[in-house]
């Protein structure tokens, strides 16, 4: 795994009443757990920190999505479950520079 990486991993719901397994895009790596993002189907969310994705063969979302750049967990690589793709590059640097934005950096 490594960044810009679309995988599937269960991920919790805000108030931890349950889990759902979805997409994530990988931010970081390493020996142990992975940082990552949050990817939804669920387009109305769209704050600025939400990047539209549309489906390809490259990335293997079914449906168009969003990078939910502000909701970001780093987890243990044991639970990612698959591989769907990768992100384009140029959607890949939108994210770092919308992640600058959200870290204050």
């Amino acid at each position: 795994m490594k960044p810009g990486d679309l995988i599937l991993i269960p991920f919790p719901f805000t108030d931890l009443t349950g889990v759902k397994e979805r997409p994530a895009l990988v931010l970081a790596n390493n020996n142990t757990d992975i940082t990552v993002c949050f990817i939804s189907s669920k387009t109305h969310w769209n704050t600025t920190l939400d990047l539209k994705v549309t489906p390809s063969t490259e990335n293997g979302l079914k449906k168009p999505s969003i990078i939910r750049v502000g909701k970001i967990a780093t987890l243990s690589k044991s639970i990612a479950s698959g591989l769907l793709g990768n992100l384009s590059n140029e959607d890949l640097l939108l994210v770092k520079h919308t992640l600058r934005i959200y870290l204050g950096l």
